[in-house]
């Protein structure tokens, strides 16, 4: 962090305080809070964080007002219309676009990592059936430390190095065998000749009894499902990830964590609610009835997949998203499936409707992404695991990022205490 040449002055009652201001690359100016306590005796409230910048980085930069998304300085549209995922892998974790040479090595190493310890296999076996596919992820996620002792030192930076890559090469393989545990069928291991989102899909739905060939088509939706997930600056659950790495755990802890937290339908689950929804409507003729009801401001029912928390305009990540949703249904059809016939009604009656562009209620990446998978043939169950799958480089780029800042301290919250004051233990027969 550079020497900031600006400062505010708060006053509390009779005393005043000068404190620092530091202007980013991009982004609103942050006023450092750090030695507030210490000076005046005083914490600030912000429920959420929402106003609180917990740390500097350089990874990711989001403008929701301009519908901005950055990786790196790279527009996410750009990247998801031009690279592919294990590219945009090596620039979050790396800071800069590979050679062709970088890219190769990378892509043979992530290639490399992608099978499970095999006693892992038994790891699997130990849950229900009916096992959540996310509760399996969280729980094999944590338990690679048990596996790979060679590298949890997070004071190591080849061990970093190596957990990074088996983190990213491997969680496909469990977000694979969490589906096909809890469909009953036999894992299939993964392959090298296949590329990273091909790979995952034939884990998914290839079966020993006979061949199966992914369609580049369904690959390439895919891979852009995992490039338009990698990163969202600092969210929920990145943030976990950041705060329990605070305490020196150990990476695939604070992985687990992070899968944890991303488990929550209010950060998650937003896809999976959208199909939900699609669900509930039915059928095309059903749709101006819900929109009726999504216009009505007594009626609780909202859009899914519609509007986001952090872009006021337009999520950048849909453009490329619906346009690999036009690819996928085009290729699977719609004609015998109701909810993607409601769905493609749904998002042209939408987009027709001058009240939602006037609220700037458009089709974000949730409701394409949504689509997609359920046009591929996955179960709802299994929508935020991908994206899971999907958002491990960002978590584990923050975490490296976190762990070399030489500011890092372990994470601790304040609080405004409302409850009572000292008061003197009664025993049970006065009470």
């Amino acid at each position: 962090m550079t020497d900031s040449t600006k400062s505010a002055t708060l006053t509390i009652g009779d005393a005043s305080y000068d404190l620092p201001i530091y202007s980013p690359t991009a982004g609103p100016d942050v006023l450092d809070i750090r030695k507030l306590y210490g000076q005046a005796g005083v914490f600030t409230y912000d429920p959420g964080f929402t106003s609180t910048a917990s740390c500097d980085s350089t990874i990711t930069y989001i403008d929701g007002g301009k519908g901005e998304l950055l990786h790196r300085g790279y527009p996410i549209d750009q990247l998801a219309g031009k690279s592919h995922y294990l590219e945009v892998c090596y620039l979050l974790l790396y800071g800069e676009l590979p050679s062709a040479t970088e890219l190769e090595k990378f892509e043979s190493t992530i290639t490399r990592h992608t099978m499970l310890h095999e006693q892992m296999v038994n790891f699997f076996r130990g849950f229900r059936r009916d096992a959540h596919p996310m509760a399996i992820m969280t729980g094999v996620a944590g338990a690679m430390s048990a596996f790979y002792h060679d590298s949890t030192d997070v004071s190591d930076p080849r061990q970093r190095e190596i957990a990074s890559h088996r983190l990213i090469a491997k969680m496909p393989t469990i977000a694979a065998w969490a589906y096909k545990y809890s469909i009953g069928q036999p894992f299939v291991y993964p392959r090298n000749d296949l590329d990273y989102a091909s790979n995952f899909l034939h884990m998914c739905f290839a079966v020993p009894a006979e061949e199966y060939n992914v369609d580049p088509i369904l690959s390439r939706a895919m891979d852009r499902i995992f490039t338009l997930h990698a990163d969202h600056e600092q969210n929920a659950s990145t943030s976990t990830v950041r705060l329990a790495s605070s305490s020196g755990a150990n990476p695939f802890a604070c992985i687990a964590a992070g899968i944890a937290c991303l488990w929550g339908p209010a950060h998650g689950g937003a896809n999976q609610a959208c199909l939900e929804m699609l669900k509930e409507i039915g059928t095309p003729d059903r749709i101006p009835e819900f929109i009726a009801r999504a216009k009505d401001k007594n009626d609780p029912f909202r859009l899914m997949g519609f509007g986001h928390r952090v872009y006021k305009n337009f999520d950048p990540r849909a453009t490329v998203m619906k346009q690999s949703a036009d690819e996928v249904l085009d290729l699977l059809g719609v004609e015998n499936n109701p909810i993607l016939a409601t769905a493609k009604e749904l998002e042209q009656a939408a987009l027709a409707d001058p009240y939602f562009a006037e609220k700037k209620l458009f089709p974000n990446v949730d409701f394409y992404s949504g689509i997609i998978l359920e046009a591929m043939g996955f179960p709802t169950s299994m929508f935020t695991p991908i994206f899971a799958l999907s958002r491990t480089v960002g978590w584990v780029s923050q975490w490296k990022e976190m762990i070399a800042d030489p500011q890092n301290k372990i994470g601790r919250p304040r609080q405004l205490y409302l409850g009572e004051t000292e008061r003197d233990y009664t025993d049970i027969e006065d009470r």
